[in-house]
């Protein structure tokens, strides 16, 4: 069948269809070129490459959202972005060609992936076979994908006898509008996989009342939206909303990729108005969803959920949603069968033994996205522990390999001069904590953990920890990093952690406060752990004017001791935080007052408020000036010790 006519017919099915163009570089962009001439229509492309002109990168993946084209280009031959892959697909209309653009077949999986250096922690690109084996397979066994291999015969999809497509989806759409139109007040939460019509029916209810408020991540994502609300189309960025003196009058804020937006900011907003309606994908492209289901809806009072589940663009038959559905495990992780014996084993880094082990962390956890799979898969250093059996998994526990640093490295870290790829925790306590030898020390980082919901509280959270903890040999410590919550942190210590870090920022996708914790292994990592907790317990009088929680502020000793002086020296003549910095920097101007100093740490006025008094240009003028004065107090308290700290932290410059 010629392509056009191909084309016609897969527009009155209602599907869409992939086309892999594997080969050399040159080759593979004339066949590209060829397809776009030869079909009319937008031919989104998605590529860092030179040779294509007009082209989007994949990392401005949030410009895709909201949008609808008519065929695509995604360029992989240098490297394979997933979410904006799956982002690109998610944007094409029904009797749209996708086509993926790949290495020479033979060596795809071999050769070094460019998308790798930004989440393998990597200084180089690395090659990725796992993932492009399972990829590969898929694609072979579609018989619904266009092949078209270097030096090989095409491969054509087969023929499929599908009846005339009949969108349903606006009969679903209408349900819900009136629903909507009917609400007196409270919060609506649309949740639907990418295609379903969410944006429309969110341009449908402003246009319907005209007194909408429209709000997103980026006004660019909300094109399909404004076409169907028409003149009644009130744009406002979400940062501009919450810093209006009054909020604008309207009857609803409409928040459109709703997941998207910073949990903090987007519940300062849903308090300002009578009616929020919330939209949001729940399909794991922004990696984003989920987590606003698990976490940000429950905390709501009075909300109504809706769900558009029958595709807008495309038919349900749709064979590129399926497979890209299959190669990036969209699926949620199936409910085990209550009664079976749960074991818990390890997992070898390939496709098969992760698959269910990645499902269950994407269902469960709000961060988990293609770009995890990815590094599941082929990133070094990674481990898996699963609970369940081979089968029916029911939990599953992610490790990363940390620490081993070269000792000069791991001073430059804690001095805040270096900040390498990789290693969240270790890094972390030598730069804010101060331990450098955190850096040195071998450790394996809780990554992911989860548990099948029916089976939470019976244990198997705690086996899948004592199972990494007993079998990680040659390590110093096993290390976490979570949201703090009194019931997560509760979880952590029954798992025997010591907590050794809280962060003075709360995270912008959880709206909560990074906490670190630690559990010794070897007797180097049982001093670390001894020391950090109790430099945790002693800053904890301070930390409360910093951080909203409530600090055990149990009396100890605050006189300036020889702890506090390596700090001291790292802020005053390193690039030490001052964040990091706040406790001994409070124990050090009672000591030796200074004039900046002592206003802001004592007189508690805002490094706003001393900026302008002292004419300092903002923030880091600050800073810096505190950084001069605290040298002067070391100085002060000790003039041979302060150069000679001066003269050690120069070597590291």
């Amino acid at each position: 069948m010629l392509l056009a006519d191909m084309t016609a017919a897969m527009q009155r099915a209602g599907i869409r269809r992939l086309c892999v163009i594997a080969g050399e570089s040159d080759w593979a962009m004339q066949q590209a070129v060829a397809w776009r001439d030869a079909l009319p229509g937008d031919w989104l492309i998605l590529s860092d490459a030179e040779d294509f002109s007009q082209s989007v990168s994949p990392s401005a993946l949030r410009n895709l959202l909201g949008r609808e084209f008519q065929h695509g280009i995604f360029d992989a031959r240098c490297g394979f972005h997933a979410e904006s892959f799956a982002a690109l697909a998610g944007t094409l209309r029904a009797g749209s060609w996708l086509l993926l653009l790949t290495p020479p077949w033979s060596c795809w999986a071999t050769q070094p992936d460019g998308d790798s250096v930004r989440w393998a922690d990597v200084a180089e690109p690395i090659a990725t076979p796992h993932f492009v084996q399972h990829l590969q397979q898929l694609i072979s066994a579609d018989p619904q994908v266009k092949l078209l291999r270097q030096h090989h015969p095409e491969r054509e999809p087969e023929s499929l006898n599908l009846p005339t497509w009949h969108c349903q989806a606006p009969q679903q759409q209408a349900q819900i509008l009136q629903q909507l139109i009917a609400m007196q007040s409270g919060v609506a939460v649309i949740t639907a996989a990418r295609g379903r019509g969410k944006s429309a029916l969110a341009g449908m209810l402003a246009q319907h009342n005209q007194h909408c408020l429209v709000t997103a991540p980026g006004k660019v994502s909300t094109q399909v939206l404004a076409e169907f609300a028409g003149e009644h189309f009130h744009f406002m960025a979400p940062d501009a909303i919450l810093a209006a003196e009054y909020p604008p009058q309207a009857q609803w804020l409409i928040v459109d990729e709703a997941a998207a937006i910073p949990a903090p900011l987007l519940f300062q907003l849903v308090q300002r108005f009578p009616r929020v309606l919330l939209t949001t994908t729940v399909q794991g492209y922004e990696g984003t969803g989920r987590g606003f289901m698990l976490r940000f809806c429950a905390s709501l009072e009075q909300v109504r959920y809706f769900q558009l589940d029958e595709p807008l663009r495309w038919s349900a038959r749709d064979p590129l949603e399926q497979w890209l559905s299959q190669a990036l495990l969209f699926e949620d992780a199936v409910e085990c069968t209550a009664g079976e014996e749960i074991t818990i084993f390890p997992a070898e880094p390939d496709f098969h033994s992760l698959e269910q082990g990645y499902r269950l962390l994407a269902s469960a956890h709000y961060r988990t996205s293609p770009l995890d799979l990815r590094r599941m898969l082929d990133a070094p250093g990674m481990r898996f522990w699963l609970a369940g059996q081979r089968k029916n998994i029911v939990g599953a526990l992610w490790l990363v390999e940390e620490g081993g640093m070269d000792p000069q490295l791991a001073d430059a870290v804690w001095a805040g001069l270096r900040r390498p790829r990789g290693n969240l925790v270790a890094q972390s306590m030598a730069a804010h904590a101060g331990f450098a030898e955190s850096a040195t020390l071998r450790s394996q980082r809780i990554s992911r953990i989860a548990v099948q919901a029916a089976q939470r509280l019976s244990g198997i959270g705690k086996a899948l920890v004592e199972s990494a903890y007993q079998h990680a040999q040659g390590c110093d410590f096993l290390s976490v990093s979570f949201g703090y919550t009194d019931a997560l942190w509760q979880f952590w210590q029954r798992c025997g952690f010591k907590l050794v870090r809280i962060g003075s920022q709360r995270e912008a996708s959880s709206g909560c406060y990074a906490a670190m914790a630690i559990r010794a292994i070897s007797p180097a990592g049982e001093q670390l752990q001894q020391r950090a907790e109790q430099r945790l317990k002693r800053d904890s009088q301070w930390l409360g004017d910093i951080i909203d929680l409530a600090f055990d502020k149990s009396e100890q000793d605050q006189a300036l001791n020889d702890d506090d002086w390596p700090l001291l020296a790292g802020f005053a003549w390193a690039q030490r935080p001052y964040e990091a910095s706040y406790a001994v920097l409070q124990r050090l101007v009672r000591t030796s007052p200074q004039p900046l100093l002592s206003a802001i740490l004592v007189q508690k006025q805002t490094l706003t408020d001393v900026s302008r008094q002292a004419n300092l240009s903002g923030r880091k003028a600050v800073i810096e000036r505190l950084r001069q004065e605290t040298g002067d107090a070391l100085i002060r308290c000790d003039a041979e010790r302060a150069v000679q700290w001066r003269q050690q932290l120069s070597s590291l410059q």
